[in-house]
């Protein structure tokens, strides 16, 4: 990687794998300006995985997609924004662990995301499967 200052050459100097939300943080210096600055080097799972939607059409997997139906569901908590970002992270662990061929039937995403809530906070997961009929 370049500095993101000078365009210099850089070093890693620190570097922890963040197990919970599937992440490598870095820390990386300049051996020019000698600048310091934190990276986040992470999965794209819109090119990484694909949705196979009930009428048989494929889709890219965006997380964004996922947290916002999550957040939705978690609008009545008071961290609601936190919450989503969790129950996003732990969801996509469930997942990336039943992916067989880098495609998600999109049943698969919407119970796993329903089985996460149930657990977390049963207004959540009513509102979810409001949204989601195919879940129940």
């Amino acid at each position: 990687m370049i500095c993101i200052y000078c365009a210099g050459k850089t070093q890693v100097i620190n570097s922890r794998h963040q197990k919970r939300a599937n992440q490598v943080w870095r820390r990386r210096k300049c051996a020019t300006c000698g600048n310091v600055w934190s990276t986040i080097e992470a999965v794209n799972y819109a090119l990484a995985l694909a949705v196979r939607q009930p009428t048989g059409a494929i889709e890219p997997f965006l997380r964004e997609k996922l947290f916002i139906s999550i957040y939705e569901s978690c609008k009545h908590r008071p961290n609601a924004l936190e919450d989503a970002e969790a129950l996003t992270s732990t969801v996509i662990g469930k997942l990336l662990a039943s992916v067989q061929d880098a495609t998600l039937p999109r049943a698969v995403i919407v119970s796993t995301a329903a089985g996460v809530l149930e657990n977390f906070d049963h207004a959540a997961s009513v509102h979810y499967q409001a949204y989601h009929p195919e879940v129940r």
